[in-house]
């Protein structure tokens, strides 16, 4: 985006035309009082009727316009902010469309060049496996990116909002992990229930295991241990029932800790970790949250010491343990 002359910078502009009304007002009132003062001192020189001069509502004609005046500022205010936040989402969206192109080009391009090699060469049928999977494992690159966006979509369009059914969470996160061992087959996850029975709570299905890829999946993605560790647990609190989801990654600075849910944003690249992704994932966990009446927290002791996600879900939807 082409940068603009300090002179007709919104900031510049702003600041410009809030400090010229506050001035106006400023002296207006002054003069006002002035001009007040001086006709004051003339009707007592010729001891004249102060009534035929000063009216009982001119003040409150004061306070009303400065009132008036104090709505245009605020006014002012909000229309800047609105305009700053829009200027914020379209770089957003501009790092968006950039980064993720790369992500969309990056396994089309390699998935051409085996296709080509197929095409050119007579390869032994170990070779052939072996880029075969390969191009197995960038189409599902593809199908990810794909339906990041196309769930994206879902959510803020509210498409899923009446699909909840009553579900046990303890064997739903269970059966998630089972059923995604080929995702997860070189992690070590750990599942702990203290409560020792069943949780129910009203929960979209396929939503909630989106949640459950993306955090799951980006505790794999952002480690640089040789064993990526995730630790699951249930906490039951008089208000709330707790989804910890604890792992051994890279950590989280912390002033990332809460933008890393804005969407589109992407984390500062560090090193020894992954390049790229869609800067949506976190967001559609906070927006699936959101949809579940709860909210999603991000944790982490620093850099290098691992992160906690915790997923919080309000005792006033959850009816409790059957």
């Amino acid at each position: 985006m082409k940068q603009a002359k300090w002179f007709i910078h919104p900031i510049f502009i702003f600041i410009l035309s809030t400090c010229a009304l506050a001035i106006s007002l400023f002296l207006y009132i002054y003069w006002y009082v002035g001009v007040s003062k001086k006709l004051n001192s003339v009707i007592q020189y010729y001891q004249l009727d102060a009534s035929q001069f000063f009216e009982a509502k001119t003040w409150v004609v004061i306070l009303s316009l400065s009132i008036l005046i104090g709505a245009i500022l605020v006014g002012i205010l909000i229309i800047f902010i609105y305009h700053l936040k829009t200027l914020q989402l379209y770089l957003l969206q501009h790092n968006f469309i950039n980064n993720f192109t790369h992500e969309l080009k990056t396994p089309v391009t390699s998935l051409k060049l085996y296709l080509e090699t197929f095409a050119q060469y007579e390869l032994p049928r170990e070779e052939q496996l072996k880029y075969i999977g390969f191009m197995l494992q960038d189409a599902e690159r593809l199908s990810g990116n794909i339906n990041s966006i196309l769930n994206l979509a879902r959510i803020e369009s509210r498409v899923y909002e009446a699909g909840a059914t009553r579900e046990d969470l303890v064997e739903t996160v269970r059966r998630f992990i089972a059923e995604n061992g080929h995702i997860f087959r070189d992690c070590d996850i750990h599942l702990e229930n203290p409560s020792g029975g069943p949780l129910f709570y009203p929960v979209i299905v396929p939503l909630f295991e989106i949640l459950l890829m993306n955090i799951l999946t980006n505790a794999v993605k952002y480690n640089a241990s040789g064993m990526p560790r995730i630790d699951i647990s249930f906490e039951m609190q008089n208000l709330s029932l707790l989804l910890h989801f604890r792992d051994n990654g890279i950590g989280i600075a912390r002033d990332e800790k809460k933008k890393i849910f804005r969407k589109f944003y992407q984390g500062q690249r560090r090193e020894n970790t992954p390049v790229g992704g869609s800067g949506i994932g976190l967001y559609l966990v906070q927006q699936i949250a959101r949809l579940h009446h709860g909210k999603i927290l991000a944790d982490s002791e620093g850099e290098g010491k691992g992160s906690l996600f915790t997923l919080i879900l309000p005792r006033k939807v959850w009816k409790g343990s059957q």
